[in-house]
């Protein structure tokens, strides 16, 4: 049975500062960073105000803010940090040792372009960067998805199958700074959706003595990545079970993707982030013209549902794989790679076109989801040659 829920009107760095009140970590760092600097402020406010008892720590850098949540994750309190692009990126060390220590720390990133040429807009350049670092990402493509994601974040990450630190995304200012409509749950049904943490191994454990990224031989390193990669592994199923709860909570159903229209759809887009919703509309206005064709917005980036989305495009006849990053390996943007790595895999043969959109906060509009779907039909139906790995709305 669903809890009533509280409308409200947020912007997406509210929506998770709310989420972080109810939720109530034990520990925040932060070092601020546009675009969302607004959540630390929003949490030392709570803080200030006496309306959480989280200990909030100023650091220099954002370096340093995923060091204090190393350490303060091990030694038993549950932890948070937010940051976006450079910030993210300074933190690189600290995210491979957080992933391989196993430590479940929830991270909101509210991505933004990482330099250079310099830009402070949205793309997907920070977490994309961050994706081989062990942690599990999760994409919203609006403000509603970003405070849903983050409650169930914690869950997940301190599933004892799991233990695995977590990246909650959004898109920065479309999302992070833009004020929508949002169903918020009670506090105290939030409170017991993630419920108390209880670590099985900590630092300040008196009667049980525990090292914490001591130097591992060659000897146990290899295990170590391995047992890091069956946690990711075994993330799926935990990803799925709390999403089922969440739903029986909220009333809001997620998975690893959404489906949008895709039923009979011959052509389908696969997209991640708030150009999901523009996508969407393209594809509404385009059935009321008898066009068949649908959208696949990503949610789970890591693990990556290979499999699951091999299996829900086998029956369209082309695919749209977009990209908001560069992967600068010649021929595709990172998710076009891996998406036809699990086609091909999957013995999947259907036609895919990667395209490379909005990139440092580029225009994508419901005219350039048309066009693409137009693309994906000549390629089809006429023939018609499609060049790979296409930049939207570049100037020539």
């Amino acid at each position: 049975m669903s809890v009533k829920s509280i409308k409200d009107r947020m912007s997406g760095n509210e929506a998770v500062a709310y989420a972080i009140r109810q939720v109530n970590p034990d520990v925040m760092p932060a070092f601020p960073i546009t675009p969302s600097t607004e959540i630390p402020q929003m949490v030392s406010t709570f803080v200030a105000n006496g309306q959480v008892d989280t200990e909030f720590i100023p650091v220099e850098s954002e370096h340093s803010a995923m060091s204090a949540a190393i350490g303060a994750e091990a030694a038993g309190a549950r932890t948070m940090t937010a940051t976006s692009s450079a910030g993210l990126a300074l933190m690189w060390e600290e995210l491979l040792l957080a992933a391989s220590n196993r430590l479940p720390i929830v991270l909101t990133l509210v991505n933004r372009t990482l330099s250079g040429p310099i830009n402070i807009n949205c793309d997907h350049t920070d977490g994309m960067g961050a994706r081989d670092t062990g942690w599990i990402q999760i994409y919203s493509e609006d403000n509603q998805e970003a405070y849903d994601n983050y409650i169930q974040a914690f869950p997940i990450a301190e599933d004892s199958r799991v233990h695995l630190p977590v990246m909650i995304c959004q898109d920065g200012f479309i999302t992070s700074h833009a004020v929508q409509n949002i169903e918020l749950l009670p506090d105290d049904a939030v409170k017991g959706f993630v419920g108390t943490y209880e670590p099985e191994e900590f630092l300040l454990n008196p009667g049980k003595p525990v090292a914490v990224g001591p130097y591992s031989v060659s000897n146990y390193a290899m295990e170590a990545r391995r047992a890091q990669e069956e946690a990711m592994e075994n993330a799926r199923e935990v990803i799925l079970e709390v999403a089922k709860r969440y739903e029986e909570l909220s009333g809001r159903k997620y998975s690893f993707f959404e489906e949008y229209r895709t039923e009979d759809a011959d052509y389908i887009m696969l997209i991640m982030g708030s150009a999901a919703g523009t996508a969407k509309e393209a594809v509404d206005r385009m059935r009321e013209a008898g066009r068949k064709v649908g959208v696949i917005k990503l949610r789970v980036f890591r693990p990556f549902p290979e499999e699951a989305l091999a299996e829900a495009l086998k029956n369209c006849k082309a695919v749209a794989v977009m990209d908001r990053c560069e992967s600068y390996n010649g021929c595709s943007g990172p998710l076009g790679s891996e998406v036809t790595a699990a086609l091909f895999r999957s013995k999947v043969q259907i036609e895919a076109v990667n395209y490379i959109y909005g990139l440092a906060g580029r225009d994508f509009t419901v005219e350039h989801t048309e066009a693409v779907f137009d693309e994906l039909r000549g390629l089809v139906e006429e023939g018609k040659e499609v060049r790979q790995h296409t930049y939207i709305g570049l100037r020539e």
